[in-house]
Formats: C-alpha cells, structure tokens, sequence
C-alpha cells in the first residue's frame, strides 16, 4: 500500500482527501503545517506528498527547503489560483507539479497515479547514459557528475533521461510534455521552463552558458553532442 503524506492547515481539507484517498486504496497520513510534515516525512517514508505553501509554523516553502536535502520524493502542491506564481516558485525548489484549488478530486487522483506509476518504473532494468562527466544510470536512479553524485527530482531525472536517449535530437516543448505526460507530470506545460532551469543548475559547470542542454530558440531544447 502506498503512502501518500497529505499538508494542509485546515483540517476540512486534510480529511477530504484523507476520506478520498484512503477509498482509493492509499495510505494518508496528514500534516497541518511543514513542521509537522518534516516529522511525519521522516518517520512514515511517504511515496508522495501533496503540500499546501501558506501554513503556520513552517510553510510549504521552508518544508520544501530542508527536505530536499533528504530525499527526493515527489512533490505536488496544492495551491489556489491567486498563488499560481507562488507555486511555479516552489517549484524552483524542487517541487514536481502544482494542482489548482478548487481541483476534481478525480483528476488529483489520476495524477497521482501517475506520479507514483513514474517512480515505481525507475527500479525496472534500463540504461547507462554518457556524456563528458556526465552519467545517467537508469538502474540505479542516479545521476552523477564528475563521479559526484547529483541529488535530482523524479521530474529533472526523467527530463534528463529524455534528452540524454537521443543526443542532437530537437525536442519542441510540444515533444517533451507528450513524453514526460505519460510519466505522470500532467502539468508540465506550465512549469517545463523551471525544470530545465533547475536541473542545468544542478548538472551544468556554467548554467548561463550550458553545455549539455541547449535551447534551440523558438523550438525546445536538445542534449548537446560532445
């Protein structure tokens, strides 16, 4: 059974989807603000967490902050429309994806589905990428630079993994949210700039003149031929 660590400050809605998730046949374990969540995080080892960002004590931001210096479980926040902005930011923290309040309750189910269908296949046989000093292994979900190994999202790595398959191929932006949609990360039309933007600072030696990932102005982006 899968664990899914709900943070949300009002109680209405941590047993909404504790209801909702729990016929689904989830695990939840809730939270009422990241402080909480960062206890409940270490000791229940969720597979996904929904997070709210405005909570007391300890917001989504700071949560997000300190955990992604311990593990990389995915990350989908919940936000109201008015904080779009806030959510592509915490994004640049290492979130995976955003849903809108108010969302169907369907919809949140299906994506989280996918998210979880997206990381349970990173344990199935796959391939060793190379580039430079640059290493994607698929077996062991890693990613390694120089032989330092390179802490990434599930989004980052399966962005990176895309890319790295056909080096000198042109993704359009339209290419990469097919391929990655079917991973589980329904919302990345709003939010693949971030990504690329996140994962070239964790893997590229000058993120502002990149030498893996390359735009190709006006198309997408490619994995650049050494």
């Amino acid at each position: 059974m899968k664990t899914i660590l709900v943070v949300d400050d009002k109680s209405s809605v941590r047993l909404l989807l504790q209801d909702y998730l729990g016929e689904q046949g989830y695990r939840v374990v809730p939270a009422a603000n990241g402080r909480e969540a960062i206890y409940a995080a270490r000791h229940e080892k969720p597979d996904l967490i929904l997070l709210d960002l405005m909570m007391p004590e300890m917001d989504g931001y700071t949560f997000l902050k300190q955990y992604r210096q311990e593990s990389q479980t995915p990350v989908i926040i919940i936000t109201a429309k008015e904080e779009e902005t806030d959510a592509v930011l915490g994004l640049e923290l290492g979130a995976d994806d955003y849903v809108i309040k108010p969302f169907r309750m369907r919809e949140l189910a299906s994506r989280v589905r996918a998210v979880l269908r997206r990381v349970e296949g990173a344990g199935k046989p796959g391939r060793v990428f190379k580039a430079g000093e640059l290493e994607l292994d698929e077996n062991l979900h890693s990613v390694t630079m120089g032989g330092e190994e390179k802490s990434l999202t599930p989004m980052e790595f399966n962005l990176l993994a895309t890319l790295m398959a056909e080096p000198g191929r042109v993704f359009t932006r339209e290419q990469l949210v097919d391929h990655l949609a079917e991973g589980g990360f329904a919302g990345l039309e709003r939010t693949l700039n971030v990504h690329v933007r996140n994962l070239r600072t964790k893997i590229e030696p000058d993120p502002e003149q990149p030498r893996y990932i390359e735009t190709v102005f006006g198309v997408g982006y490619r994995f650049r031929t050494q």
